[in-house]
């Protein structure tokens, strides 16, 4: 098996989101990638400008920071199905996908779907996000997601002139080049799964393990509150023993689109849960429950969190009762008008 690693350049609407092609945020304008073998050794590149159809001018950040502009693109480019057709074929056969980070996957499909190609990835989508692996690696607690210029200094990888960052290929090239320097067999179990497609039917979900923590990506909801309904999104299981776990605190809201739970195994102590709901493309909702074991000062600070929503809950709903109060009394004070 080959891995391919790979980077998008995408222009967007010059006067922002209000003025953005429905289904097309970020329209692609370049794909550069590299192929490495199963031993991470490079055996080939991939480099294709794509001339744009839908936003005909180069947003300025965009241009700053790529050194790209129109001219050259309608020059070298050439269309994005067509681009799409060619790096796919490149691809070949029997490959996995390597990103810097989670957008590129979501943002290809979302190009091939708005330019009318059929997606030909398997479902569930799995990928290794290498920024999330890097920091499993290299970050305490792998929750410091560095860039891809701050990894390649930690590396000690030369930056080599004719290669600067913010070009597709090139920075394909230093995430490759990131990847054979890793320890890499130590979390190439860990795979990543693209949002874009999500599961529709219970048996479709799934289930991904990292260190210390599992991950579940439930089935398509019309709304949040038919999710945090459902046992197969609300039950927390232990990441080690796979037990059902009971909840010492059950679920509370930290916020519109986040959940935090707090459960204990027996066996391997306290394990915290967190659901977030995330939208999906046709405008349903889909949880990402995680679950993680924790110590008793993480125990400590969900209690304290829950605590401060309830206090607010109860704030905010005395003051609903005074204003409804204040409401009959402004009702019962309105003098009569005159009698017929």
């Amino acid at each position: 098996m080959n891995y391919i690693v790979f980077d998008l350049e995408w222009n967007q609407n010059p006067k922002g989101r209000e003025g953005a092609e429905d289904g097309l945020l970020f329209e692609i304008i370049e794909i550069g990638a590299v192929k490495l073998d199963e031993e991470l050794r490079q055996v080939d590149e991939f480099r294709q400008l794509i001339s744009p159809e839908v936003y005909s001018q180069l947003h300025y950040k965009i241009s700053e920071v790529t050194h790209l502009d129109m001219g050259l693109l309608r020059r070298q480019g050439i269309s994005f199905p067509e681009a799409a057709r060619r790096f796919l074929s490149w691809c070949g056969e029997d490959y996995r996908f390597v990103t810097w980070g989670p957008m590129d996957l979501t943002e290809l499909q979302r190009n091939m779907v708005y330019f009318g190609m059929e997606l030909p990835f398997p479902m569930p989508f799995l990928y290794y996000d290498l920024q999330k692996l890097y920091g499993l690696l290299y970050t305490e607690g792998g929750k410091d997601k560095l860039s891809l210029d701050q990894a390649v200094e930690a590396r000690q990888i030369p930056i080599e002139a004719e290669r600067p960052f913010h070009h597709a290929l090139d920075d394909a090239y230093y995430t490759g080049r990131v990847m054979a320097s890793m320890e890499f067999s130590r979390v190439n179990a860990f795979l990543s799964m693209d949002y874009y497609r999500i599961p529709q039917m219970p048996e479709e979900e799934v289930t991904l393990e990292f260190p210390g923590y599992t991950k579940f990506v439930s089935r398509e909801f019309a709304a949040k509150e038919d999710a945090m309904a459902d046992k197969r999104v609300t039950d927390v299981i232990c990441p080690k023993c796979r037990r059902m776990l009971r909840k010492k605190i059950r679920w509370f809201p930290m916020n519109p689109r986040l959940y935090v739970c707090l459960t204990v195994c027996p066996e391997h102590g306290l394990v915290r849960g967190k659901i977030r709901m995330k939208k999906a493309e046709d405008g349903g909702v889909f949880a990402v429950r995680t679950t993680k074991f924790i110590d008793e000062e993480g125990a400590a600070l969900i209690a304290e969190k829950r605590d401060e929503v309830r206090a607010r809950r109860t704030e905010k709903n005395k003051q609903k009762r005074q204003a409804k109060k204040q409401s009959r009394r402004g009702k019962k004070d309105t003098p009569a008008g005159p009698r017929a």
